[in-house]
């Protein structure tokens, strides 16, 4: 899988996609992640990228013709149009179920991170796929986003982690949350280990983990039940 990011600071992504799982992911192939500085697309000497909004209102608005210019710039590169994602506190939130279909059906995505006020809806209109949100809330720029939902679609491509149960068994994937998991020592400070964990019988240990989980949600996440 291949992932483009429009940005005007592009410096902010690696530190966080260069090193751990997402960083030997791309040395190894399974995925490549490539920023794009919004300013290089800027058509004026100073490399603006945002004027006053119609209307009158506070801040400033993204304009349309940089962002046209270097998304057009990038399905030339690659030779394909992919699929344009705006990070936007208007967007569908982030789920799991999301996540799992983009790595099942997209190749290419490119995630614009948005500022100021936000971005001319002309370039929304006739450019981007969908708009992302991961929460209800407003951050002062899309890069923040941008991260969490590259990293969390990442570790769904194959190739990325060692096997494909280290998020299938996870939070959210099958729309329950996680079991509660144990290591060593045996028994921690008077808490000790659940003793079916330690029996080797796997088929105790498949159920108490699915009933685990569903009480775990239903204490937790009751709506995830609904």
């Amino acid at each position: 899988m291949r992932i483009d990011i429009i940005t005007l600071f592009p410096e902010m992504f690696a530190p966080v996609f260069g090193d751990s799982i997402i960083g030997r992911a791309q040395k190894s192939g399974a995925v490549e992640i490539h920023t794009h500085q919004l300013r290089d697309y800027a058509l004026d000497k100073h490399r603006r990228v945002d004027d006053t909004p119609y209307g009158g209102g506070m801040g400033m608005l993204m304009k349309a013709e940089p962002i046209a210019l270097c998304f057009e710039a990038i399905c030339a590169e690659i030779g394909a149009r992919p699929h344009f994602i705006y990070m936007s506190p208007q967007g569908k939130t982030l789920c799991q179920g999301r996540l799992r279909a983009l790595a099942a059906e997209e190749e290419n995505i490119c995630i614009l991170c948005g500022h100021y006020e936000g971005v001319d809806q002309r370039l929304l209109d006739a450019l981007v796929d969908e708009e992302i949100s991961i929460g209800d809330y407003v951050l002062t720029g899309g890069e923040i986003p941008a991260m969490v939902f590259a990293d969390a679609l990442c570790r769904m491509v194959p190739g990325v982690l060692t096997n494909n149960e280290c998020f299938t068994e996870e939070s959210h994937f099958n729309g329950l949350l996680e079991y509660p998991q144990y290591t060593k020592p045996a028994e921690w400070r008077g808490r000790e280990v659940p003793e079916v964990l330690l029996s080797g019988h796997h088929q105790n240990i498949e159920k108490w983990r699915r009933e685990k989980a569903l009480e775990v949600t239903a204490q937790k996440r009751p709506d995830l039940l609904k």
